[in-house]
């Protein structure tokens, strides 16, 4: 079944009073940002929102501002909404570390012919900041409740036909619904996340000892410019672009201040020439 193309808005605003005030899209699990995770779960998105304050995002990632700020996931919503074009969108909460497409895809599937759908917990709780809705249900929804600000997601979503949507989590490991409202849930899933990175840390280190390199290897820095770039530019040059950072580092260069100039480079990067199609991916 071919799918209607979708928007994704990411709702990363929010107090986080639970885990002291922090901005918490920017934490890290396993080597990303939450946001980032979020994101990648919606990379199939035609466009993509991030509705919150001021924030680093990938390349081609609208950000915007809820009125007022603070105001709330309904008007964050409305916010984001004032930018969709597509006839479905996604609305994810900021703060989801293991979303996947295909968990994205499922609940496209699910809302193809209803108002939309929603993951639901493994006790059956609707997750209502991971759904996928038909853009002019959810917007007249918005639109009979009045006044956005700190109203209740659950009061607009109670007036839309939905579907739910149960998903495992990969390997035994969380469901997609799984959010982190507190540090035993941050914990959590570090501990979840890892066994992976862990792997790459040991890779890191072996290929550093084997090449005489010094140390340390900012491994996040690395895996920033790679995201960027793969986003901004092209996937291919991702690896390219990190070992010519290797380059620069190794004649002198300061790594931040590299890295730095190359993600503001691929988040405006327009080429002279056609793309090679041998390049694409």
């Amino acid at each position: 079944m071919e799918l209607e193309s979708f928007a994704a808005i990411v709702l990363a605003g929010g107090r986080a009073s639970r885990l002291g005030g922090v901005h918490k899209p920017g934490l890290r699990i396993g080597g990303a940002t939450l946001l980032d995770r979020v994101l990648a779960a919606a990379t199939g998105a035609g466009t993509r929102i991030v509705v919150g304050p001021p924030q680093q995002v990938p390349p081609g990632v609208v950000v915007l501002r809820e009125d007022p700020p603070g105001g709330g996931p309904v008007a964050a919503l409305a916010a984001g909404l004032s930018a969709v074009d597509e006839r479905f969108v996604a609305v994810l909460a900021g703060d989801l570390p293991f979303l996947t497409q295909g968990a994205v895809t499922a609940l496209r599937e699910a809302a193809g012919p209803r108002d939309g759908a929603v993951l639901a917990d493994e006790h059956g709780k609707d997750q209502y900041l991971a759904g996928v809705w038909r853009t002019g249900a959810l917007r007249a929804a918005v639109a009979a409740l009045g006044d956005p600000e700190n109203a209740s997601m659950r009061r607009v979503l109670a007036r839309l036909d939905y579907a739910r949507v149960v998903l495992p989590g990969e390997a035994g490991g969380p469901g997609p619904w799984f959010d982190c409202d507190d540090p035993v849930d941050l914990t959590a899933a570090r501990r979840w996340a890892a066994p992976h990175m862990s792997k790459l840390d040991d890779w890191i280190a072996a290929v550093a000892l084997e090449l005489d390199l010094p140390g340390p290897i900012d491994r996040d820095l690395l895996l920033d410019v790679a995201r960027d770039v793969a986003h901004g530019v092209a996937r291919p040059a991702a690896p390219i672009t990190t070992y010519l950072l290797g380059l620069a580092v190794g004649a002198g260069a300061n790594p931040d201040e590299a890295a730095a100039k190359i993600r503001e480079l691929a988040s405006g990067f327009t080429p002279d020439s056609e793309p090679d199609p041998a390049t694409e991916i």
